[in-house]
C-alpha cells in the first residue's frame, strides 16, 4: 500500500520522466540513483541509459553492485572512467572538493549524451540534500542537470519508501558517499590512500556491518564509525584482533573506534557556517 502524498510524488517523477523523453542518468548504485533508473526505465525503456562513474574515489564493491542491478534491469549502461584525482583542486581536498568531482562526472555524461542524441542527464538529488553542505550541488546547475526526484518533491524518507514498495534492494541500504569524503579537509587526496581506505571498509562489509565508513585521519591514523547498534561487536576480542592485524598490514598504527558511531558527513562538523556558506552552491 502507498500513501496519497506519496503516489501523488511517483505519478508526478513518472510525468516528469515523460515529459523528458529520453535521458542519461549518472547511476552509482545508491538508494537515490536506483530509484530514480527504475522509474525512468519504466517510464522511458530504452530511452535511458545509465552511466557508471568508474574512479579510485568510488569503492570497489559499490561498483560491482551498481553494475549488477543494471544487468539485473535490462537496462542499457555505459562505464566511463572519471579523472578528478589528476585535478590539482580536487586533490589538494578544500571543502567544495565534491564540486570538482561532480564537474568532471557531468562533463562525461554530457559527452554521452551529445553523443546518444539524448535530450537530458540527470542525478538524484532530492529535497533532502537542499539542507545539506552539498558544493556538488553547484555542478548541478552549471551543467543544467535535471533532478527528476526533487523536482517531484521527494525526501529521503519517500524514495525509501517508494524503493521499499517497488521491492529494490537498495531501500535501507546506507547512504553512499565517494571515498574522498573520508578525509579530514585539506589532507591530500592521493589514490593510494583511497585504496586503503577501500580495502579497509571493505573488510567490514565483509563482516557483517551495515552502516560504516573507515576515516584516514593521517598516515598512521583511522577513524572507525559503525552504527550504533553494531559497536558491541568490538568487544569480541578475536574479531578485533583481526581487524587491527587487517588494519595495520595497510601501515596504520593507530586504529581506533568511534564512540558517537556512524553519521553520514561527520567530517563537516570541522566546518563553521561562514565556511559553508563561502563554498555553498
Amino acid at each position: 500500500m502507498m500513501d496519497q502524498n506519496l503516489h501523488s510524488k511517483y505519478i508526478q517523477l513518472q510525468f516528469i520522466l515523460h515529459e523528458m523523453e529520453s535521458v542519461v542518468i549518472g547511476f552509482s548504485g545508491g538508494v537515490d540513483s536506483t530509484l530514480l533508473l527504475k522509474v525512468a526505465v519504466d517510464t522511458l525503456g530504452s530511452n535511458v541509459i545509465a552511466v557508471i562513474g568508474k574512479s579510485e574515489t568510488y569503492p570497489s564493491r559499490e561498483y560491482e553492485e551498481a553494475e549488477q542491478f543494471v544487468r539485473s534491469l535490462g537496462a542499457p549502461y555505459e562505464v566511463v572512467y572519471t579523472q578528478e584525482t589528476d585535478n590539482l583542486k580536487f586533490k589538494e581536498n578544500p571543502p567544495d572538493r565534491c564540486y570538482y568531482c561532480k564537474t568532471e562526472l557531468f562533463t562525461k555524461l554530457s559527452e554521452i549524451a551529445q553523443r546518444r542524441n539524448i535530450k537530458w542527464i540527470a542525478d538524484g538529488t532530492n529535497v533532502d540534500d537542499l539542507g545539506d553542505f552539498r558544493p556538488g550541488l553547484k555542478a548541478v546547475k552549471e551543467n543544467n542537470v535535471r533532478s527528476p526526484l526533487l523536482e517531484a518533491g521527494f525526501t529521503k524518507n519517500d524514495i525509501r519508501e517508494l524503493s521499499r514498495i517497488l521491492n529494490l534492494p537498495t531501500w535501507d541500504k546506507q547512504s553512499f558517499a565517494c571515498l574522498s569524503s573520508r578525509f579530514p579537509y585539506w589532507t591530500r587526496i592521493e589514490p593510494e590512500k583511497l585504496k586503503k581506505i577501500d580495502i579497509a571498509e571493505t573488510f567490514l562489509r565483509d563482516n557483517g556491518f551495515k552502516y560504516f565508513r573507515v576515516r584516514h585521519h593521517d598516515d598512521k591514523t583511522l577513524r572507525i564509525e559503525v552504527g550504533g547498534d553494531e559497536i558491541y561487536r568490538f568487544l569480541d576480542e578475536n574479531f578485533r584482533i583481526t581487524l587491527v592485524k587487517k588494519f595495520k598490514e595497510l601501515d596504520f598504527v593507530y586504529i581506533t573506534l568511534d564512540l558517537e558511531g556512524f553519521r553520514s558527513g561527520s567530517m563537516n562538523e570541522v566546518l563553521d557556517e561562514t565556511v559553508k556558506q563561502k563554498f555553498k552552491s
